[in-house]
C-alpha cells in the first residue's frame, strides 16, 4: 500500500484543515512532525524530512504552503530518491512569507532546481502567499504539472478547504504509478 507523508507549513495545519482530514481518512498517511512550527529553520525541517524518507522509501509527499517549499529543497539531495511523487499545494513564495510574517521564517532563497520525482503544483489565482504567474513559473522550473484551482485563496480552512477529496484523487495517480501521472506544464 502506498504511504503518504503529510507536510504542513508555517504554524502547522490545525483542526479542520484538509491535511488533518487526509490523516483521518487515510490509514497509510502520517504527519511529518516538525520542530518549531512558528519560526522554522530550513536545515532543521529538512533533516526531519530526510529522516522520515529514510525510514519510509517510496512515499508520496502531500505538502501545503511552506511544506511545499521544504519539499522543493530536496532537489539535488540523495533523499529525493525515496520520493514516489509530491503534491505541492499552495506553495508559499518566501518573499510573501517575509512580508506577511517578518523575520519569522528562515528558509533562505526559493528553490530553483528541477525536482527529480513526479510532482503536481496546485495553485489558486488569489492566494496571498503566491501570485498565479509565480506559480506557473515555479511549475515550469520544478518540472511539475500545474492545477489551477481558480479563486481558492491559500487552499486552507479560511478559504473553505476542509475535507478535500479532489486532493485524494490528485495524489492517487502517484500511487498507481509515478510515470503514469499526466502533467500539464505551465506555459
Amino acid at each position: 500500500m502506498q504511504r503518504y507523508l503529510v507536510i504542513p507549513g508555517l504554524n502547522g495545519s490545525g483542526p479542520g484543515h484538509w491535511q488533518r482530514w487526509w490523516l483521518a481518512d487515510h490509514s497509510n498517511a502520517s504527519l511529518l512532525e516538525l520542530e518549531n512550527w512558528q519560526s522554522p529553520l530550513l536545515y532543521v525541517w529538512l533533516a526531519a524530512l530526510e529522516a522520515a524518507l529514510a525510514s519510509s522509501p517510496s512515499t508520496v509527499l502531500v505538502a501545503h504552503s511552506l511544506g511545499a517549499i521544504l519539499v522543493a529543497n530536496l532537489a539535488g539531495r540523495p533523499s529525493a530518491d525515496h520520493v514516489a511523487g509530491a503534491l505541492l499545494v499552495a506553495p508559499s513564495d518566501l518573499t510573501a512569507v517575509e512580508r506577511l510574517h517578518p523575520g519569522q521564517v528562515r528558509f533562505g532563497a526559493m528553490p530553483q532546481s528541477e525536482l527529480p520525482f513526479p510532482s503536481m503544483l496546485v495553485a489558486s489565482r488569489n492566494d496571498p502567499y503566491l501570485k498565479f504567474a509565480r506559480a506557473e513559473a515555479l511549475a515550469n522550473r520544478w518540472g511539475s504539472g500545474l492545477i489551477d484551482l481558480g479563486e481558492a485563496g491559500h487552499v486552507n480552512v479560511a478559504s473553505g478547504f476542509g475535507r478535500w477529496t479532489d486532493g485524494y484523487a490528485l495524489a492517487s495517480g502517484f500511487a498507481k504509478s509515478p510515470g503514469a501521472i499526466q502533467t500539464r506544464r505551465a506555459a
